[in-house]
């Protein structure tokens, strides 16, 4: 059974980032954050607690995959998207249309950074904040 990432936990997160270093590391064999397909920040100000935009494995309508004018964006089962990589273009409508801003785009190889819910940034973080959750097949 397909499995999708969760960040419900994040009032037990601390900002250490290790889910994106994980992330990062293991997805794209970089260890800069800035390549992560999760990224964790406060909320605002001080006393703000952390927050993660991450992907939210639309099932119904995916619609960055419908933005997308080459079929990079492929439907994944349990929901979310795969990139195939030899397919995009680099045009960034996959990141303007997410509805909750969880594409980002590496600058470096112009191509769009998706979160294909593995799951390494679960096993990462120290705290328990992210976990996996079965979905049923929507595909």
């Amino acid at each position: 059974m397909p499995k999708v990432l969760k960040a419900d936990g994040m009032n037990k997160c601390i900002g250490c980032f290790t889910c994106m270093l994980a992330c990062s590391g293991v997805n794209r064999q970089n260890h800069s954050i800035s390549k992560s397909a999760i990224k964790v920040r406060t909320s605002g100000g001080l006393k703000g607690k952390f927050i993660a935009d991450v992907c939210i494995a639309c099932n119904d309508e995916r619609a960055c995959a419908e933005a997308c004018p080459s079929g990079a964006l492929e439907a994944r089962e349990g929901g979310g998207v795969l990139l195939k990589a030899e397919k995009c273009i680099g045009c960034k409508r996959c990141v303007e249309a997410c509805i909750v801003s969880a594409v980002f785009f590496d600058d470096t190889i112009g191509k769009p950074i998706i979160c294909k819910h593995c799951g390494v940034c679960t096993r990462f973080c120290p705290h328990e904040c992210l976990r996996m959750e079965e979905q049923d097949n929507d595909i």
